[in-house]
């Protein structure tokens, strides 16, 4: 199956992804991880308001087959988390990198996203190409 990476998008090797406007930061995770989990059946993230640290757990995300830590690709504080996902988060397969965003976080320092992958080396390193 092909999974798309859209080159807007930074990357984390654990499967997030972060797009940068101006200093908010928008995290989801990834289609392949999605995939990865399969059927999704509950979703746990901070509230609005909360503070985030880069590398550090900011919920967790579970499925029938396993339950998975999301790890925080930037600091800040959380301005919005998406409610639709927490109520369905099965709806996080059918659109990971639009609807399907996580948190929307006020960016404290851009430059913690130099050490991120572009669309080309996660889907290299996830493809093992």
């Amino acid at each position: 199956m092909a999974f798309e990476y859209p080159d807007s998008l930074k990357y984390l090797d654990s499967h997030e992804w972060v797009r940068l406007e101006g200093d908010t930061a928008t995290i989801g995770i990834t289609a392949f991880a999605v995939d990865q989990l399969g059927d999704i059946v509950f979703l746990e993230l901070p509230e609005e308001g909360d503070a985030i640290e880069k590398g550090e757990s900011f919920g967790t995300i579970e499925s029938v087959k396993a339950v998975e830590d999301l790890n925080a690709p930037v600091s800040g504080t959380i301005l919005q988390r998406n409610d639709i996902l927490i109520d369905s988060p099965e709806q996080l397969a059918n659109d990971p990198y639009e609807g399907g965003w996580l948190l929307r976080v006020r960016l404290e320092d851009a430059s913690e996203l130099d050490d991120t992958l572009s669309a080309a080396e996660y889907q290299a390193q996830v493809e093992g190409e």
